[in-house]
């Protein structure tokens, strides 16, 4: 896999943007990285005593011991560890805000104020910083005060309801899927309110995130009086999809989310001509015969011979892939989806900009590593 370390330049989409990374864990600190991977400067602020609990989360590199979940959220990030109830730390932390364009902070709501840094008082310092504020439950209403975290969102935003087998109770992803989201939110709406020129608060929570993803699930609520199923991996708005075991033992991922390709796939079937399948609504009213034949089929033939079937009538399937299958992958390796840097290996860059593109330059980096340089230099490098 490629090493991906070279220096970020200034042909780097966000060169020159600076940007505070005051949060913990996943969510905030994910909306600073991918800003750090198109060129912004990111200066990440740990407590002194023991730094972001991230570091110590999940799994640990087998040679040192360090977080291998740290290096990848807080790649292309200065680090800087200060006592925010300290008055020289405080003193720093204020300079830095002076120049500064974004703040990524993810404490409950009101502990910023009580640290004395309430939106008001920083954007009299600076009013243009954009404020960028990850919480639970968002900085007001009826739940804004409790604990948040992913798992909690998920249960609350109507995914797991959703998640799950016919009859069985409901499932949490396996992942932190909300972390995930609301980082990509955040570094969104950041971008959004920099884009007006305005200092300002964005207020985006994990619950919010999540219930964005899930399309049109409640409008269908309103509108209709139905609610989704938990159906495992089949969806209740096409069919066929879902997981199917091949003769070999391994599985595909087959989607028909169009009437032609449905047509491709009921053609393999045999059922050409049987008006029951021609359309949307025929083939979810007589989902167990589609289900039953599919089934069937893919039984009869090994993996790689569904696979080229499928490929031959250009109808979507696609193997389920380990980690250990996606390490070898031709298009993941073509694409340099996995690179290393500086010897761990981990995703590349979420996207590609051709005139203006990103770089991994260091992956995340000791607790106070520029410290030194920090404290005497500010943002100057």
């Amino acid at each position: 896999m490629p090493d991906s370390s070279a220096p970020l330049n200034s042909t780097s989409a966000l060169a020159g943007l600076r940007v505070l990374d005051l949060s913990t864990v996943l969510a905030g600190p994910n909306c600073a990285r991918y800003l750090a991977d198109f060129g912004a400067d990111v200066i990440k602020i740990e407590r002194p005593d023991g730094g972001d609990s991230l570091r110590n989360m999940g799994w640990r590199d087998p040679v040192d011991g360090e977080g291998l979940w740290w290096r990848l959220v807080n790649r292309n990030k200065r680090t800087i560890a200060l006592n925010l109830k300290d008055d020289t730390d405080r003193d720093l932390f204020l300079r830095l805000i002076d120049d500064a364009d974004v703040l990524v902070e993810n404490f409950r709501p009101g502990v910023l104020e009580k640290l004395g840094f309430a939106p008001e008082v920083l954007h009299a310092r600076n009013p243009k910083l954009i404020i960028t504020r990850v919480s639970g439950f968002g900085q007001d209403g009826p739940y804004a005060n409790r604990p948040g975290f992913a798992s909690i969102a998920e249960a609350m935003s109507g995914l797991a309801s959703i998640t799950g087998v016919p009859g069985g109770d409901p499932m949490l992803p396996p992942f932190a899927l909300t972390d995930e989201v609301t980082g990509l939110v955040a570094a969104f709406a950041t971008m959004v309110a920099l884009w007006s020129e305005q200092g300002q608060v964005v207020d985006v929570s994990l619950l919010e995130s999540l219930f964005q993803i899930l399309g049109p699930l409640m409008t269908v609520w309103l509108t209709r009086g139905e609610l989704q199923p938990r159906m495992g991996s089949l969806l209740p708005y096409t069919v066929p999809r879902g997981v199917y075991r091949c003769s070999d033992g391994l599985f595909v991922g087959i989607s028909t989310s169009s009437d032609s390709i449905a047509a491709r796939v009921v053609h393999l079937l045999g059922f050409d001509g049987d008006d029951r399948f021609t359309t949307f609504a025929g083939r979810i009213a007589n989902r167990e015969i589609i289900e039953a034949a599919m089934e069937s089929w893919f039984a009869q033939r090994t993996q790689s011979e569904a696979l080229a079937i499928f490929q031959e009538i250009e109808a979507a399937a696609g193997p389920i892939l380990s980690m250990e299958d996606i390490e070898k992958d031709p298009h993941y390796i073509a694409r340099e989806a996995v690179i290393t840097v500086e010897g761990t290996p981990m995703q590349g860059l979420i996207a590609r900009l051709s005139a203006t593109p990103g770089a991994v330059k260091w992956r995340g980096r000791a607790t106070d590593a520029d410290g030194d340089a920090i404290r005497k230099s500010g943002w100057n490098q």
